[in-house]
């Protein structure tokens, strides 16, 4: 190979390599790496911030409780009505699950939005 000594550089080839260097180069990549990272979680408080607000404002607004307020008042109350109990206390049942006053109360709501002769022939 008649080839220029630096020739091999440019291909990709073994560089006069500095441990010192290389350390040095690594830091700094850390170091922006963390920045970065900072920065990103710095941004993303801040737009959950801006979220939580707006959130509270539909809150206050509906008089809807938040999530974890509502799931901790519902705790208390089971723990409350399961004191003296020796068992754990029972899962409630959700409305709809297993109500037949209910179900016949969804359907009759639902009859008055269809036309007449569906509702002819459903009801018999």
């Amino acid at each position: 190979l008649n080839c220029p000594p630096d020739v091999g550089k440019m291909l990709g080839g073994e560089e006069d390599k500095d441990p010192e260097a290389e350390k040095e180069k690594e830091e700094e990549r850390q170091e922006a790496l963390r920045q970065e990272e900072d920065e990103r979680k710095a941004k993303h408080a801040k737009m959950e911030a801006e979220r939580e607000s707006i959130r509270q404002g539909i809150r206050d607004k509906y008089g809807i409780k938040k999530r974890e307020v509502a799931e901790a008042e519902e705790q208390a109350a089971m723990e409350q009505a399961s004191e003296g109990s020796l068992t754990r206390p029972k899962k409630a049942v959700p409305s709809g699950c297993g109500d037949d006053d209910e179900e016949e109360n969804i359907m009759d709501r639902m009859m008055k939005y269809l036309p007449g002769p569906l509702q002819d022939m459903l009801k018999k």
